[in-house]
């Protein structure tokens, strides 16, 4: 089944295949029948001391969210092992580029910058970049992320930690602090960031997880090289005119046959926000997602 989904070239009927991969995804069927070889936790090497981990997030028109991410890097750098921070973005997204310029003059002892123009049509189906970025790492562990993530005092440090001596093929964190949702004129939106600014953590309130979901999957560096993100599935891997709903995240656990196993990591934060970069602003769609998002904001908390 592997060979049928997996070639170079789009084709009418790959809607259909991602409708269907949507419900296989659920637990339909096998994960193991989409993959050539499922990974197994037995056969990873555990690695204890400085590790190298990296890194990897998506930006598209969210340079107001990439801002604050970068600059958690910036102002609390790993004191342990070694970062690559790898950011997927395109060139016709002139705020992000001229945001990039500013950061790559920046140098950091123990951080590795890698910011990775896509073509835009290939950047707003994001399983592409990571995927690009699975096969190519060199890292010890590689986590996908988001660019309203950010990682404050002692997070990177305490990252290292928890990774410490494992074998799993998933992990993720078992909890972060989250802003409830913040319209687009929120200050912490609009404020430029620093290095004398902090964000106050009164703003935030803890969200806990019980699986590995879109920004906070953690992988093994072994595994990331060998299946790649979701590199089975051509669907996932198809350049789109639009940035799509993710639904390979639920794919590439699925693939891996894991949920993830929770590790504890300190001052991991969120930027929850209404607008959505991938929507056409004020339009009646986008209006029309807002609305849902803030009713589901209400009832789940999420």
């Amino acid at each position: 089944m592997t060979k049928t989904l997996k070639n170079n070239d789009s084709h009418f009927l790959d809607p259909t295949y991602e409708f269907l991969l949507r419900f296989a995804a659920s637990g339909l069927l096998p994960g193991k029948w989409f993959i050539p070889k499922q990974p197994r936790p037995h056969k990873l090497i555990e690695k204890s001391g400085e590790l190298h981990i990296e890194i990897v997030s998506h930006c598209w028109q969210y340079s107001q969210f990439l801002t604050h991410q970068l600059d958690s890097i910036t102002r609390f750098p790993p004191t342990t092992g070694m970062l690559t921070f790898t950011l997927f973005y395109a060139l016709e997204d002139h705020e992000t580029v001229a945001l990039i310029a500013k950061y790559q003059a920046i140098t950091l002892e123990r951080v590795t910058w890698n910011f990775q123009a896509l073509d835009t049509p290939k950047l707003l189906r994001r399983a592409i970049g990571r995927n690009q970025g699975a096969k190519q790492t060199k890292a010890d562990w590689i986590w996908f992320t988001d660019c309203d993530v950010l990682f404050l005092d002692n997070c990177l440090d305490s990252l290292n930690q928890a990774l410490q001596n494992r074998n799993d093929v998933l992990v993720f964190p078992e909890q972060l602090k989250a802003t409830c949702l913040l319209k687009s004129d929120n200050q912490l939106l609009q404020q430029a960031c620093d290095s004398a600014q902090t964000i106050k953590e009164t703003e935030f309130k803890h969200r806990h997880f019980k699986k590995a979901t879109g920004p906070i999957q953690i992988v093994h560096g072994d595994v990331a090289r060998e299946v790649g993100y979701c590199d089975s599935l051509t669907v996932y891997q198809q350049p789109k005119d639009r940035w799509v709903k993710t639904y390979e995240d639920r794919a590439f656990r699925w693939l891996l046959g894991t949920h993830g196993t929770p590790i504890k990591i300190k001052n991991l934060y969120l930027i929850r926000h209404e607008d959505k970069g991938r929507y056409k602003k004020d339009s009646e769609f986008s209006k029309l997602r807002q609305s849902i998002r803030k009713i589901k904001s209400s009832l789940t908390g999420r």
